[in-house]
């Protein structure tokens, strides 16, 4: 009777239940996620000696630079700022690990001790201090009712709100009918002049049917921000334009099919570069710079194997800083693909290792183990009846799974 008054008591506080093999299913989704941002490092050495990595995840240890003007690989996070004001920061390009050189004062990499006084290659931008976007607030906001969704311009870097890129009150993200993006790039109207020149491409590089190669400009707001777009959306940052729900990444086909049609495509409307002919038959130096209007844009799959490789557009590139644009590795994309494969030797590796120490034991080991599974699994099953005395089935339902 004990149990009726108990389930009276407990009446209004059950709670979901949640299955052993739930629960592992979202462990090993954590993982992944955790794979992806950080490139399949393991975090067990310092990036220093592999020089400026094309990209990596990337640091900011506040306790050590108030002044947000240096960044640390994973591992050095790990063993050189454990309990320290860190900041996030996903991944940057071309970045060389600064844990222990100049700008730390006396402190000292444990992992590389041996390192420059300054990475002259570095960049660093408004997030080494924790601040982002246009409105320069932190992620997550402390004082926002409700965290809004950022994405990551594949030019500076710098993280927005959806509602301060530029977008007019008629302007959405270029998202499908489940919130998955259509775009694989997002350019920042602050960067968007330096790539005007991406208006001379056709109309096939743009994700949204809404922007053309000649989008009208945008007016600013009362907050000095252009755009007004006012939309919320998941909390979850986007990486270079392409949402970080790493899980998605998983569904290729679509993506696959889209950039083999903009392929198509633009072999009709673009000229021969395998000569070392220039796709666009123009001067881009002249070209480029007749319409600088400020507005963001949203590059769709696979545009970036559209661009021209000609000799004067690679110097072009190169005087703007953005020579990365032609890099197939720079974009998030193949970052990702780059932690999949990691991840997945390892799994192997693991695995073989398990199925190894199996097969090293004689028989008497095997049986024993075995025995011993068994015993713990009738030991947590007499523990669950045990429990029943007191609690009703409903309130606790564990699914228990041996082998």
């Amino acid at each position: 009777m004990a149990a009726d008054g108990t389930d009276a008591a407990f009446e209004d506080e059950v709670e979901p239940t949640v299955t052993i093999r739930e629960y592992m299913d979202g462990i090993e989704a954590e993982e992944l996620e955790a794979d992806l941002v950080l490139g399949g490092d393991d975090g067990d050495e310092c990036t220093y000696g592999a020089g400026y990595l094309r990209r990596q995840a990337v640091f900011s240890c506040l306790t050590c630079v108030p002044d947000g003007v240096a960044g640390v690989c994973t591992a050095c996070c790990l063993a050189c700022h454990d309990g320290h004001e860190v900041v996030e920061l996903w991944t940057k390009r071309n970045f060389r690990c600064d844990c222990g050189n100049s700008k730390f004062g006396g402190h000292i990499c444990k992992l590389n001790p041996e390192k420059e006084p300054e990475n002259s290659a570095n960049s660093y931008n408004q997030n080494f201090k924790g601040s982002y976007c246009t409105c320069s607030r932190p992620y997550p906001d402390p004082e926002a009712k409700e965290q809004v969704e950022m994405i990551q311009c594949c030019i500076c870097e710098d993280w927005f709100h959806e509602d301060h890129i530029g977008l007019d009150s008629a302007e959405k993200l270029p998202c499908d009918e489940e919130g998955e993006a259509l775009y694989e790039d997002f350019i920042c109207h602050k960067c968007s002049p330096v790539c005007s020149f991406l208006k001379l491409y056709p109309d096939t590089i743009w994700a949204s049917s809404k922007q053309t190669s000649s989008p009208e400009a945008v007016t600013a707001d009362s907050n000095g921000m252009e755009g007004g777009y006012s939309g919320h959306a998941n909390t979850e940052k986007n990486e270079n334009g392409a949402c970080v729900d790493h899980q998605s990444a998983e569904n290729t086909s679509v993506e696959n099919n889209c950039t083999k049609d903009i392929a198509a495509s633009e072999k009709s409307n673009l000229g021969d570069n395998s000569a070392g002919n220039c796709k666009l038959g123009v001067d881009i130096n002249t070209k480029s710079a007749d319409s600088e209007k400020i507005v963001p844009f949203f590059l769709s799959k696979g545009w970036r194997e559209t661009l021209c490789r000609c000799g004067a557009c690679t110097n072009f590139y190169a005087q703007r800083g953005i020579a990365h644009l032609t890099d197939k590795e720079d974009s998030i994309e193949e970052y990702e693909k780059m932690a999949k494969e990691k991840r997945q030797k390892k799994l192997e590796q693991q695995e073989g290792a398990e199925a190894n120490f199996i097969n090293s034991l004689n028989h008497v080991q095997k049986i024993e183990i075995l025995s011993g599974i068994s015993d713990m699994k009738n030991e947590f099953q007499s523990f669950l009846v045990k429990l029943s005395a007191y609690f009703t089935v409903g309130h606790f339902v564990v699914n228990f799974y041996i082998l």
